[in-house]
């Protein structure tokens, strides 16, 4: 799905840097003071910087959007001292959640033996900047380029390859630098900004995590892969568009994207550690500095992805998206 999703990114932006070609010329461009400002806060940088670099600091400063932030107590009969504990309760739940199944029949009327769990996904695009301002012509042209390219499917807990916990890893990809099965968690307190849980009083708990802020996420590493599904290299998709090219430096400059602000919200049975229901909104910007098409010179372009993971999913969702049933 990841892979999807980056197809779709490139190809909103590009044409959203085509339908600009009309108004361009009144347009203001974007300097590349995104990417210096990005590049500041993945290196601590920006705490040192001026009055004149400020501003740009304080938009990329990692802020939790919680409403009520990570209090030490005992919740549900568990208790939590502080975000380590979070993120090893959270890992238990998940790695335990992952080891149920139950059996499925799939579209051809097959018998199989797939995660208990299984989620619904649902991909918006926000608002299309250009040269940093909106034209809603762009944006109405995004849910036609969205809508026919994204196939929802049905997979595991994020972050998850597949439904079919036998096949949910990337063990024999030759390309991945780091194996990683995803049937276990590395999530840890470590990439935790902010948290909250709330005893719900039937023997549940409810735990809202938002970890931190990352630049250019992997599924299964990092603050943002480990707990999301994530768009992974998108800058190598972005180097396969031919007819797209840059004024100054390749993708791998002018293509940044930062995770941020996306919470997973989690209920867990005390008593047996189960995931009961969830729901992961990973948040991504996506910004292009410096690409030209044709006579299109040096434009800036940014999009907003929401994606979000549902579980469980719904017998209707099953049904209607990959003709999966519940046995």
């Amino acid at each position: 799905m990841k892979k999807l999703i980056k197809r779709i990114t490139c190809v909103v932006l590009v044409a959203a840097l085509v339908a600009s070609l009309a108004g361009c010329a009144k347009l203001n461009y974007v300097t590349n003071g995104t990417i210096q400002a990005i590049q500041e806060v993945k290196s601590g940088e920006w705490k040192n910087a001026g009055k004149d670099g400020a501003d740009d600091a304080a938009a990329q400063e990692d802020t939790s959007v919680l409403e009520k932030s990570f209090e030490p107590n005992t919740y549900g009969g568990v208790e939590f001292k502080d975000l380590n504990d979070v993120a090893n309760y959270y890992v238990e739940a998940y790695n335990y959640t992952k080891t149920l199944t139950a059996q499925y029949k799939d579209a051809d009327g097959k018998t199989q033996t797939f995660y208990k769990m299984l989620g619904s996904e649902k991909l918006e695009v926000g608002s299309v900047m250009i040269d940093g301002k909106e034209n809603s012509t762009i944006n109405s042209l995004v849910p036609s380029i969205v809508g026919p390219m994204f196939d929802a499917n049905i997979y595991g807990l994020v972050p998850s390859g597949n439904r079919n916990p036998e096949l949910d890893n990337n063990l024999d990809d030759p390309t991945r630098k780091n194996d990683h099965d995803y049937r276990t968690s590395t999530f840890t307190g470590d990439d935790i900004l902010d948290a909250n849980i709330v005893d719900n009083g039937d023997g549940t708990i409810t735990m809202t995590i938002q970890p931190k802020q990352e630049e250019l996420a992997f599924r299964g590493e990092g603050t943002q892969g480990s707990f999301f599904e994530v768009l992974g290299d998108i800058t190598s998709a972005v180097k396969s568009i031919s007819v797209l090219s840059f004024t100054e430096g390749d993708a791998s400059d002018n293509v940044k994207v930062m995770y941020k602000g996306g919470t997973g919200v989690i209920t867990i049975d005390t008593k047996t550690k189960e995931i009961t229901a969830a729901k992961y909104v990973m948040i991504a910007n996506v910004d292009v500095t410096h690409a030209s098409i044709a006579i299109i010179k040096d434009k800036s372009a940014s999009v907003k992805i929401t994606y979000t993971n549902e579980y469980p999913a719904s017998d209707d969702y099953l049904k209607e998206r990959r003709g999966v049933v519940r046995l």
